[in-house]
């Protein structure tokens, strides 16, 4: 780039116009007859006289000085290299995504918008929505537990989303019991988040039932995550009443209703304790939605720093249009040199 580039602008038509006045003048002057002339007796000695090599280097010669005027007018302008640094720095949050995989998730509730036979069960609806989620947050740290009977963790805290992306997608209902162990859910999530140095740290626990399975009640596990300054955001993913389930039959697939049972009261009671928020989805678009809410809610505070590092590369330019201004000057001097 230029430093002065609009020195270039003003200095361009300029030269153009002294490069035209030194390639026309002198036909001018000749068509005039102002040029030096030596007479000769006859035409015929005239003819037999050969343009000198010389002559043609001469012009030549005299060319460069365009060359240099050229370059040194580049010169002028203050040609630089350089490259762009950016840094960027955050204030990060640190995220568990808790998800149930007990057998209720089989639901097919949640895609309520399509015909029974072509609907997804609440666990593939979750995962294209938590990958939203994922997807949208690159500067913070991620993790995710999966809980049914038991709970453990299917992928630690980690800044590579796309193992993470990997790893969701490898959930299957049942992967960790039939059951729904709530407080050993958070519980997991909890202990994940207990060396974490963010600034901000946060669990969000998704279930569909009520806590029914292991040895940690919900209510010691949002008193565990409050000491821990640990913010739960809860949801409770199914319709209100009964729900569709496909189950096989000796007849085939068929659609039976079963009654949906989610804990409001006791995922609200966590939610509450730890300052969060309880959120109930009863499909696709709400819980799309709570999610986009969460992620508003809890925004990384991001600062961008740019740093611009140039090099003058006039200096260059100088000494090349100097040196072609040497070599006339020089060569000039010599045979070359023209008539005064």
């Amino acid at each position: 780039g230029f430093e002065d580039l609009w020195l270039l602008w003003v200095l361009a038509p300029l030269y153009a116009l002294w490069v035209a006045l030194w390639v026309l003048l002198p036909r001018w002057r000749r068509h005039r007859g102002r040029t030096a002339a030596i007479r000769f007796p006859t035409l015929a000695q005239a003819r037999q006289i050969r343009t000198p090599w010389t002559l043609w280097l001469r012009r030549a010669v005299r060319a460069l000085r365009l060359v240099a005027v050229a370059v040194l007018m580049t010169a002028m302008a203050r040609p630089q290299t350089g490259r762009e640094l950016t840094q960027v720095s955050s204030e990060g949050i640190d995220i568990v995504l808790v998800m149930d995989t007990s057998g209720s998730m089989q639901a097919l509730d949640l895609d309520n918008d399509r015909p029974i036979q072509r609907r997804r069960n609440r666990l593939e609806v979750v995962k294209d929505v938590v990958r939203e989620f994922v997807e949208g947050r690159p500067h913070d740290m991620v993790g995710l537990v999966v809980f049914g009977e038991e709970a453990f963790t299917q992928c630690p805290l980690t800044l590579d989303h796309p193992v993470l992306v990997d790893l969701l997608g490898d959930i299957e209902i049942g992967i960790a019991g039939d059951r729904t162990a709530i407080g050993s859910g958070l519980g997991t999530a909890v202990k994940r988040l207990q060396k974490s140095k963010a600034k901000s740290k946060v669990v969000v626990l998704l279930t569909d039932g009520r806590n029914n399975a292991g040895t940690l009640a919900p209510a010691t596990a949002a008193e565990l995550a409050k000491s821990q300054n640990v913010k739960v955001y809860t949801i409770g993913a199914g319709t209100r009443g009964r729900a569709p389930f496909l189950v096989d039959s000796m007849f085939g697939s068929r659609v039976v209703y079963q009654d949906v049972e989610i804990d409001d009261d006791g995922l609200r009671s966590i939610a509450e304790t730890t300052g969060g928020s309880y959120y109930r989805a009863e499909d696709r678009e709400a819980l799309r939605h709570i999610y986009g809410e969460i992620d508003r809610l809890e925004r990384t505070e991001i600062t961008t720093k740019s740093y611009v590092e140039y090099k003058d590369r006039y200096p260059w330019f100088v000494m090349a249009g100097l040196g072609l201004l040497l070599v006339e000057v020089t060569l000039l001097g010599s045979r070359l040199r023209g008539l005064p």
